[in-house]
């Protein structure tokens, strides 16, 4: 078997990471692609979930006559990655492979199949997917992944509809009515300070950590894209010593205050418990919180409230974090394994998997955000209605962009903004803090 060695750059990015018509048309047997195929999926941690791919895939395979072999790979450990990478070494694995995070395709793009044949027509079938499922999707002008619904998440702000009545006086069911538009024009990052302030004192601080999981930067992202403060642009320049990052610098120092002090440790498990334990009044996450609380503390998922991000000067962005399936350019099977990423990319298959994690999984296209699940979920009804996004109130994003993705991978994997903003509130001088992030991302851009 012929060993393909990984460059340089595709070993960093992958060890840092850690943490209609013609749609429907069925697939053709032929000499070439007739045969068995295999499947590496995202173990989803939503008892059923997987249960709901199975079922899928075992109905396309029954049509097409095709032999199927699904894997559950736990992202635990780093596990899905470590089989990406090892798959991408050997030559050999999986025909279908889930990318258990945001920078995989990127970092194995020279090994994927390109899917444009395919996702044209996907796309005329469910609209235009978001900008950062495009950013990190494609490559060289080519779809090299097909987005997934599993696994795919927004991390926006789910509050206590109590506790941000009584300490900070606003009332974010008004503010995000569920069957209606947003009534958020006065939900700024002002807003969200004093609100942070006044639940601090009220003694229930909000919880967004400051660590180097992906919860702390994806927070941290949104927070400096709000104010249009980027460490590397599109062009691939560096851009740290302006205004604009220095205006977010301050911003955190000042937010930074009203949190809890241990936020610097903080791993993507922290905020979870922190809302299930009733000792906030708002944290950044999908609806996993929520829904554990469900089982384990029903008093405080009754009262939470799953909304937008708060504005800044330069707009409201969300923190989005999509998963994707790509194909090998080495499967024996790639055919059969385009056929059955089209099944699952119908709008059929992909409320089905929706509706099996709870609303926690979001589509990537534009014509698939108000599905019936998010409207009735409860309690309290509607309390996941604004959670995909559906009157596109907000931009979704992932912090680093928009430097190219490679460099921006390095960003996000290193938490150099999270990093910053410590170092700062900390008490190192604005232009030191700045001179180290400088200095980290020239580094990110030899690498």
């Amino acid at each position: 078997m012929s060993r393909r060695k990984l460059t340089r750059r595709q070993f960093v990015a992958a060890t840092t990471l850690t943490s209609a018509a013609m749609v429907a048309a069925p697939f053709v047997r032929s000499a070439r692609a007739a045969g068995s195929l295999s499947i590496g999926f995202w173990d989803h941690w939503v008892p059923g979930a997987n249960k709901a791919s199975t079922d899928l895939v075992n109905e396309w395979a029954a049509k097409e006559k095709v032999e199927v072999n699904v894997d559950y790979i736990t992202s635990q450990g780093n596990k899905l990655l470590l089989t990406q990478t090892a798959e991408a070494q050997a030559g050999s694995g999986h025909d279908i492979l889930a990318s258990g995070g945001p920078w995989q395709v990127q970092a194995f793009a020279e090994q994927l199949e390109p899917m444009d044949d395919i996702m044209g027509p996907i796309i005329k079938q469910n609209g235009e997917p978001n900008d950062t499922v495009k950013y990190l999707g494609q490559a060289g002008g080519k779809w090299l992944a097909v987005p997934a619904s599993v696994g795919s998440q927004i991390k926006g702000p789910c509050s206590r509809i109590d506790l941000m009545k009584k300490y900070a006086n606003i009332d974010v069911q008004a503010m995000y009515p569920a069957g209606s538009p947003p009534k958020a024009d006065n939900w700024t990052t002002d807003t969200f300070l004093k609100a942070a302030e006044a639940c601090h004192k009220g003694g229930y601080p909000f919880g967004i950590g400051l660590g180097e999981t992906t919860d702390s930067v994806d927070s941290a992202g949104a927070f400096f894209q709000s104010f249009g403060a980027e460490l590397v642009n599109a062009k691939g320049d560096v851009t740290v010593k302006t205004d604009a990052v220095r205006q977010a610098l301050e911003y955190y120092k000042k937010l930074i205050s009203f949190l809890p002090p241990d936020v610097a440790a903080w791993d993507d498990a922290s905020n979870n418990k922190w809302l299930i334990a009733g000792k906030g009044a708002l944290i950044m996450n999908p609806p996993s919180a929520w829904a554990v609380a469900k089982r384990d503390a029903p008093q405080v998922a009754e009262q939470c409230w799953t909304h937008g991000f708060p504005a800044g000067p330069k707009g409201r962005f969300a923190p989005y974090l999509p998963f994707f399936w790509s194909v090998w350019k080495f499967s024996k099977n790639k055919e059969a394994a385009k056929s059955l990423l089209v099944h699952l990319s119908q709008p059929s298959s992909i409320e089905k998997m929706v509706v099996a994690s709870g609303g926690y999984d979001l589509p990537a296209y534009d014509k698939l955000t108000t599905l019936k699940v998010w409207a009735e979920a409860e309690p309290p009804k509607g309390t996941l209605y604004h959670y995909p996004n559906p009157f596109h109130h907000q931009k979704l994003s992932i912090a680093a962009s928009s430097a190219p993705p490679k460099i921006a991978q390095q960003i996000y994997v290193q938490a150099t903004l999270t990093k910053m903003c410590l170092k700062y509130a900390q008490g190192e001088k604005m232009e030191d803090t700045l001179a180290w992030a400088e200095g980290e991302c020239e580094g990110f851009m030899r690498s």
